[in-house]
């Protein structure tokens, strides 16, 4: 568990980085602070999502369903920030393994809200906010071991 605190805080890695990357990935949280951060982060992500999905029923409700969906999906994506630090959270949402996902959700958050505001194309930012989903997921199974393996087994399986 002590193992799991160090990863998760930065610490193991900020002691072979030196005293630069000390100072900028530091974090004046205890770990119990960072762990609640991150649930109420998550959680108030979740609760965005699900609110914008209800706001689209609305009248004209495209747009709170969108504005409301991708701010979801940004503190869902920012949570993790409070238990491994922004710059690292940074530095692994770059990985190779994480490069395209990343790529293809950053960009569907950008046009989503393209879509409802500039563009006012509604099936548009619906086909946005599945890729947003879509690609969030990935993203977020890259962090499992053997989880994407899993995963392209399991459909081409059902495929067959």
């Amino acid at each position: 568990m002590d193992k799991l605190r160090r990863v998760l805080s930065g610490q193991e890695e900020n002691e072979e980085l030196g005293l630069t990357a000390q100072v900028l990935d530091a974090s004046t949280l205890s770990y119990s602070t960072r762990v609640k951060w991150f649930v109420i982060c998550f959680a108030g992500g979740i609760l965005c999502s699900i609110l914008g999905s209800a706001l689209l029923f609305l009248p004209n409700g495209i747009k709170l369903f969108a504005v409301f969906y991708t701010l979801g999906n940004i503190a869902a994506l920012s949570s993790t920030c409070f238990l491994m630090g922004p710059l690292k959270q940074l530095k692994r949402m770059f990985e190779p393994s994480r490069l395209i996902a990343t790529i293809v959700m950053l960009l569907c958050l950008i046009l989503t809200l393209c879509a409802v505001f500039w563009w006012h194309k509604k099936g548009l930012a619906i086909i946005f906010c599945i890729l947003q989903f879509l690609a969030m997921t990935w993203y977020s199974i890259s962090y499992i071991p053997f989880a994407r393996d899993a995963v392209i087994k399991c459909f081409t399986t059902c495929l067959s």
